[in-house]
């Protein structure tokens, strides 16, 4: 699942995990993005040296791991963690979806995150390239729009199974509360609401104005946000 930060990925992975015949990875290459950028999150030095930072050793184990008994391997990945030479053939292994959220609502929840933001840090150029790279490949691209699964989580899961050729379970729609041993040790910087979560809160739209500074970020979000929808789920299937 390729999703952009600030959008409903790290409950996509909860329904995903609720499932007797998953087991998920949650980020796997933010180390990795860490190291080679030099970016500054919150956690920073504790999460470069608890995980693995060699792109082809994670990647390797990404496209190659074996779910054993469970099946599917669910893997939660920001798209902004790739690097711009970074080799992409190891996703023809993989089922890529690609997770997708309104522009100004994502900024505006970012920009309380980051200190500043530019449109790489929302992970849509990278998105988009990753289509272009599956399309020339001659594999089907299925966009998810995170209002979309809100407005209506058990259809649009549905959706995302058939897909996927999984059966769809209930318990993708409810989940426990509290934190995973599967979750990033970032997780006191950024998952705060999923941590409080029991499912898939109702959708409310945001009216908080976005600051000025960020007119032009928007602006490009947009332009990607809306090649990206072309793909959406429902004209998948």
């Amino acid at each position: 699942m390729w999703s952009g930060p600030r959008n409903i990925s790290t409950a996509l992975m909860r329904a995903f995990e609720n499932r007797a015949d998953t087991i998920v990875v949650d980020e796997p290459l933010y180390a990795y993005y860490l190291k080679n950028t030099g970016v500054d999150h919150p956690g920073r030095d504790g999460i470069i040296a608890a995980y693995d930072t060699d792109y082809q050793a994670v990647t390797t184990y990404l496209s190659e791991g074996d779910p054993g008994e469970c099946g599917i391997f669910y893997q939660k990945q920001m798209a902004h963690h790739l690097q711009p030479d970074d080799a992409l053939e190891w996703l023809s292994a993989l089922s890529n979806v690609f997770l997708i959220r309104d522009p100004k609502a994502m900024l505006l929840s970012l920009s309380k995150v980051l200190p500043t933001v530019t449109v790489h840090d929302t992970g849509l150029p990278q998105q988009l390239r990753l289509v272009e790279f599956l399309r020339n490949r001659g594999e089907k691209i299925v966009v998810l729009d995170s209002r979309k699964v809100l407005e209506n989580p058990q259809q649009q899961l549905q959706r995302l199974c058939r897909h996927l050729g999984v059966a769809f379970e209930d318990a993708m729609l409810n989940w426990p509360a509290g934190p995973r041993a599967s979750d990033g040790i970032w997780s006191p910087y950024w998952y705060d609401a999923v941590l409080r979560s029991t499912g898939f809160s109702p959708y409310t739209p945001k009216h908080e104005k976005l600051p000025d500074t960020l007119q032009d970020v928007l602006a490009q979000c947009e332009s990607c946000y809306q090649t990206l929808r072309r793909y959406d789920l429902a004209g998948a299937e």
